[in-house]
């Protein structure tokens, strides 16, 4: 898809690196209740790690990376035995444990038992290519018809009180149209969800111009596991995404990004921060807030910020009063504010909160065969090769070296 334009000047590159990053990957089981079309993980059963070995996982990481959270994914991963146990050794690091869930598992009770343990944050993914077959409320359920579901977990977390609440979804070309109602629905609720999350699909099709190796091994395209056998949509660009919504919310504004490893130019991580309530957006944080906020946050604590608290993103108003001095989105987001309490004074009562809008453009195939990925990847995890080295890799890929001993290379056709 051709690619609208997002001057580079108006945006700040996310200063995450591979040592020092804001996440990191954790995947204690590959086992998962759903089979999500689009998924980069291989489905197996009785794949549960045994803890000591994902312990051990999570000391090579944090010798090798400063993060400031960890994304407990999978599989499932409230299907892993030891997942209380595994939040509670990850709070004592000093580690805010963020659960990548798709929810199914998820109980009162089990909630609670997690908040307890030290849970920071949960991601939800839910999209209506998931394949909910357990559940058929849902079966044949577009985007916005599960917003329903998606406000079911957003109150369940509330309700327990002090949990970060995150959504994200797989962005196919004929889910496109729905992104800008997804933007909306997270607006009515931003007093419960912090972050609304968009991850581009792409998977391996037909007609793909590349001849696949592993090594100097050559590899059928449709032996990867992340392939289709039909021809579909694969290159949808976060830039794409940001212009279908202006289409509704025209003053959209993204305000930091990560650039890919090949592609300097390209939005790997592209990130927007708003200021309102559940009536109005007031106005969207520019580029020296984030930096603000970034630097800010390393220099206290040397990591670099991923997920706020609930407490942090209540904060709006504070925001805009203290930092509209330097920040020209804040000081837009002010003046939006001030007029809006004018017109009733009443509305001062009203809490003003900050909410995320994150869209994730993963690997784009480039015509020399280069493979742009994000650059120092935050979706990076544990892998350990057949002669024992342990090093981090891209966890959404991570079925090439578990397959081939590798990651794969490509080379265009046309060039053999």
């Amino acid at each position: 898809m051709a690619e609208s334009y997002i001057p580079l000047n108006s945006l700040y590159r996310l200063p995450w690196s591979m040592p020092d990053n804001s996440i990191t990957w954790l995947e204690p089981l590959a086992q998962c209740n759903l089979s999500c079309y689009g998924c980069y993980r291989k489905n197996i059963k009785d794949s549960h790690k045994p803890f000591e070995e994902v312990k051990h996982e999570l000391d090579f990481i944090q010798s090798q990376r400063k993060s400031d959270c960890i994304s407990i994914a999978g599989g499932e991963p409230l299907l892993y035995n030891n997942i209380i146990e595994l939040v509670a050794d990850i709070k004592s690091r000093g580690l805010k444990p963020i659960i990548n869930t798709n929810g199914i598992a998820l109980t009162k009770e089990l909630l609670h038992k997690l908040k307890k343990a030290g849970v920071f944050g949960f991601t939800f993914h839910i999209d209506s290519k998931q394949g909910r077959g357990r559940e058929e409320k849902w079966q044949g359920k577009n985007e916005v018809e599960l917003n329903e579901l998606r406000l079911h977990y957003a109150e369940m977390l509330a309700e327990e009180g002090g949990i970060a609440c995150s959504f994200n979804s797989t962005v196919y070309d004929d889910t496109l149209q729905y992104v800008p109602e997804l933007v909306d629905w997270a607006h009515k609720h931003i007093d419960i969800v912090d972050t609304m999350v968009f991850i581009l699909f792409r998977y391996i099709t037909p007609n793909v111009p590349f001849d696949f190796y592993a090594g100097d091994k050559k590899i059928e395209w449709d032996e990867v596991h992340y392939h289709s056998d039909h021809e579909e949509v694969v290159d949808i660009m976060a830039p794409d995404v940001v212009k279908k919504i202006r289409e509704r919310f025209p003053d959209f504004t993204p305000s930091a990004y990560l650039n890919g490893t090949h592609r300097s130019d390209y939005f790997k991580w592209l990130l927007s921060e708003r200021i309102g309530n559940k009536n109005k957006i007031f106005g969207y944080t520019g580029k020296k807030f984030m930096e603000f906020v970034m630097a800010g946050y390393h220099f206290f604590t040397d990591k670099y910020l991923s997920y706020a608290s609930p407490k942090v993103t209540s904060l709006g108003r504070a925001t805009m009063l203290n930092a509209w001095t330097f920040d020209k989105g804040v000081r837009g987001a002010l003046k939006n504010y001030l007029k809006y309490i004018a017109v009733n004074p009443f509305r001062i009562f009203k809490k003003a909160h900050m909410q995320s809008i994150l869209i994730i453009q993963p690997v784009d195939l480039l015509p020399n065969g280069d493979q742009n990925m994000c650059d120092g990847c935050p979706d990076i995890t544990y892998w350990k090769d057949k002669d024992g080295t342990e090093k981090l890799v891209w966890s959404c890929r991570l079925e090439e070296p578990m397959q081939y001993g590798d990651f794969l290379h490509m080379v265009p056709k046309n060039k053999n």
